[in-house]
């Protein structure tokens, strides 16, 4: 679900390192929103990322 409809953009995966240098797996999560956007002109729900919203790729309703 926590993936942009528009450019594909999900969850990111990496380290948390500490001072001891000890690494600990740990997650980014991608800002999605669920939105209204015109889809073929009918209005649909999609979940859509923040900079696509910001950009203009995706026309809201």
């Amino acid at each position: 679900m926590a993936k942009c409809a528009v450019c594909g953009k999900g969850a990111h995966f990496g380290n948390n390192v500490s001072h001891s240098h000890k690494k600990t797996n740990r997650m980014w999560k991608s800002n999605i929103k669920r939105v209204r956007c015109k889809v073929n002109g009918v209005p649909k729900r999609l979940y859509v990322c923040t900079q696509c919203l910001k950009s203009n790729k995706v026309e809201r309703r």
